[in-house]
């Protein structure tokens, strides 16, 4: 491979990137080109950004023919500006093409237009669909609901959550398990299916038991005096 100089990785990336402009930085660089397939590595304080998507990391490697392939090592940060997600990885894979994003190692995803925030050891997200696939130690944070399972689909577009696998939601007080529960975060509707558990908090009868301590109380103390 032929190694190239600054000035010629910053020519090839302008140029053959004429359809979506690439901006990076990093403390230093290194590079490889051919006919079929290109290399660009950034090392140290990496940053690329595009009309689309913004990531730093320590590391980021930009590959493939038309630099398809994007590769991101160490405190992996980001932003998708079209759809609005931040995200954090120890690294991520992400293919300029299809639009699929592989994010591993103590992820989180937060969707900023609908305050959802979710956190897993791996996240695929596909920014034409708006979906992420979610597995191993799954939390996911919606207004009142903490959702856990061991596999999830989180669909933004329908703000719709799919959770397989002991899963469980703890809305509030209240707590449902099941095998699959689907929660329909809009509505907060919740489905579950197979292996159903769970406990319901009655916040009436609660506001009638505390009415009934606060009165004995009171009597009492009438009665001391």
């Amino acid at each position: 491979m032929k190694k190239t100089t600054a000035s010629l990785i910053i020519f090839l990336i302008t140029s053959i990137l004429f359809a979506e402009k690439i901006s990076f930085s990093a403390d230093s660089m290194s590079g490889s080109n051919n006919k079929d397939n290109t290399s660009t590595v950034l090392n140290g304080n990496a940053h690329i950004e595009t009309e689309t998507l913004e990531i730093s990391a320590d590391k980021i490697e930009l590959s493939g023919k038309e630099y398809r392939y994007i590769k991101a090592w160490g405190h992996v940060t980001g932003h998708n500006k079209e759809t609005k997600m931040d995200f954090f990885a120890d690294s991520m894979e992400y293919d300029r093409n299809t639009k699929l994003a592989s994010l591993s190692g103590n992820v989180s995803l937060i969707d900023i237009e609908n305050e959802v925030t979710a956190a897993a050891q791996m996240i695929e997200y596909n920014s034409d669909t708006e979906t992420a696939v979610m597995q191993i130690e799954i939390t996911l944070n919606q207004k009142d609901n903490v959702c856990n399972g061991s596999y999830a689909v989180y669909s933004k577009n329908e703000q719709l959550l799919n959770l397989y696998g002991n899963a469980k939601i703890k809305q509030g007080d209240d707590t449902f398990r099941a095998q699959h529960i689907t929660l329909n975060m809009d509505t907060q509707e919740i489905t579950l299916d197979g292996r159903v558990k769970g406990t319901v908090t009655d916040k009436e009868e609660e506001k009638e038991t505390e009415t009934e301590a606060e009165t004995k109380m009171e009597e009492t103390d009438h009665g001391k005096s």
